[in-house]
């Protein structure tokens, strides 16, 4: 088949008419075996343009069958790219999501264990606190102050072991653990402050009982008596049962033991202080009409020695025993007259003489201040009066050394 372009030779004289319709008659013949098709451009190229999109498209399905192979397995192995991809992502959000749960669960028992660790330490505190109350001289502790009658019977009843009932920790939440910690620490730094009172208290009680302690013995020391010989003790008996600390004893367990000691002595010297005649005679403003020591005797008028102080008094007045003890002498006794003479253990020994009445035996045994007599002038006196005197180890001692040991302990009445 062949086909071929027809116009119109350029020579040809045209009419206008023909002129026009020119164009329309230009195109393509088409021949086969003797025949002719005439085919205008447009049809033409439509024609021409299908085989080309179909030659196209056969030569790209031919590549495409050829290498198929090919792109199935590249796209097969892109497609497992992205799967391996998503499940590697995917993996490693499964292990950021376990690291941040372990992290919590560790979070959480390291929150608990802190709280145990102040409950228990709550309790130890409670503990101290009630052994600090035990002590005679009880001060302020720190402890927890215990619960009114009304919040008592309002309370439900729990176990003794129940530790939910003050100290819980909050509900779990999202960005909580900050709030927990922080309310963990407050109250471990209160309980550290209470545990700082407890020992500082303690430390104050041992200054003190030391401290009296001390004076204590200064002033059996000034006397020249010995401390240690005072026999006052007022137990009776009892299975021995030696003071020593358990082998896992704490330092406030020793604490509180050395405060013990402490206040043992105390009360052992101060039990020996009651068998010093530290207390005026009288129970008036005392009125000295003479000291101990050199005077003029008022018989003789000559130098004499006086072996006690006279307190000026009516007669009558109430006379007292200074310090405990039991009476050795109760009677008439030459120059003193009517005399009262006390023994107070550890070779202490007191007298009071010129009374006009007795008010004890022999053997009585007399509490410090009891009235044990009157004032009077008996025996070598000139007046109403009363002659003190204070012995040592069988000699006279001025009594105004005891009166001012008093008063170094503060006065004793």
């Amino acid at each position: 088949m062949l086909y071929r372009q027809v116009s119109s030779p350029p020579h040809a004289q045209r009419s206008p008419a023909t002129r026009a319709s020119a164009p329309h008659a230009a195109g393509y013949t088409l021949a086969h075996a003797g025949q002719q098709v005439r085919v205008g451009p447009v049809a033409f190229w439509i024609v021409t343009g299908t085989l080309v999109i179909m030659a196209s498209w056969s030569v790209v399905t031919a590549t495409y069958f050829a290498f198929r192979d090919d792109v199935l397995t590249g796209l097969i192995a892109r497609h497992a790219d992205v799967q391996y991809a998503y499940e590697d992502r995917i993996a490693e959000l499964r292990a950021q999501v376990d690291r941040l749960s372990s992290r919590q669960l560790l979070n959480q028992e390291q929150y608990e264990q802190r709280l145990e660790q102040i409950i228990r330490r709550q309790s130890a505190l409670e503990s101290r606190a009630n052994a600090l109350l035990t002590l005679p001289d009880s001060i302020t502790t720190g402890s927890i102050r215990p619960p009114s009658r009304e919040q008592t019977r309002s309370a439900p009843n729990r176990p003794a072991n129940d530790k939910s009932s003050d100290l819980r920790l909050p509900e779990r939440t999202p960005g909580r653990d900050i709030n927990i910690a922080a309310t963990l620490t407050r109250l471990q730094s209160s309980l550290d402050r209470i545990e700082t009172q407890q020992t500082a208290s303690l430390a104050s009680m041992e200054q003190a009982y030391e401290a009296r302690a001390h004076r204590i013995r200064g002033v059996f020391t000034d006397l020249g008596i010995d401390a240690t010989r005072s026999n006052t003790n007022t137990a009776i008996g009892g299975p021995l049962v030696a003071a020593r600390l358990p082998a896992n004893a704490g330092s406030f367990e020793q604490h509180i033991h050395r405060v013990g000691i402490a206040r043992a002595q105390v009360d052992r010297l101060t039990r020996a202080l009651e068998t010093l005649p530290l207390r005026i005679p009288v129970l008036s403003e005392p009125d000295i009409s003479s000291g101990f020591g050199m005077r003029i005797d008022p018989f003789t008028r000559a130098p004499a020695m006086h072996t006690g102080m006279d307190f000026r008094g009516d007669p009558g007045d109430p006379v007292r025993a200074t310090a405990e003890g039991h009476v050795t002498m109760a009677g008439a006794n030459g120059g003193y007259g009517n005399m009262i003479e006390i023994d107070h253990g550890n070779g202490v020994a007191t007298r009071y003489a010129h009374l006009s009445d007795i008010g004890v035996k022999i053997g009585q045994r007399v509490r410090a201040g009891q009235i044990i007599g009157k004032i009077g002038s008996t025996g070598r006196s000139t007046g109403p009066h009363l002659h003190y005197e204070t012995r040592v180890g069988g000699d006279v001692t001025d009594p105004r050394k005891f009166l001012r040991a008093s008063m170094r302990l503060g006065g004793v009445r």
